[in-house]
């Protein structure tokens, strides 16, 4: 068998001749076979997205929901803790019954007096 001489720059002339016309068509060919694909793809991603960022957004609405009811819980027993302090001023100002409705006065029954024992 006879062994024929390869001439290396011939070959490489036309692989680089068949690659200056075959990358351009390799690459429109993909782009315009992909492109709807990665289209696809990203619908798909940006959907989900969405979906768990309005998960996200109910979850923190109704935590914020909760915090705005402890809140209001909050300031309904200082508004109430102030009305009773108000309550207890004014009755000591103004002399009137105690809070156990016991008569109040120098001489009253179960009071105290300062300096008295």
């Amino acid at each position: 068998m006879e062994v024929l001489p390869i001439d290396l720059t011939s070959i490489i002339s036309v692989v680089m001749g068949i690659s200056i016309i075959l990358i351009p068509v390799i690459g429109l060919t993909a782009r315009f076979a992909l492109k709807p694909t990665v289209e696809a793809l990203t619908r798909v991603f940006e959907g989900r997205g969405r979906d768990e960022s309005v998960q996200m957004l109910e979850r923190r609405v109704a935590l914020l929901e909760q915090q705005v009811d402890a809140l209001e819980g909050s300031l309904g027993r200082l508004e109430e803790g102030a009305r009773f302090d108000a309550q207890l001023r004014n009755g000591e100002e103004r002399g009137t019954r105690g809070i156990l409705g016991a008569p109040e006065g120098p001489g009253a029954a179960g009071t105290m007096t300062p300096g008295k024992p």
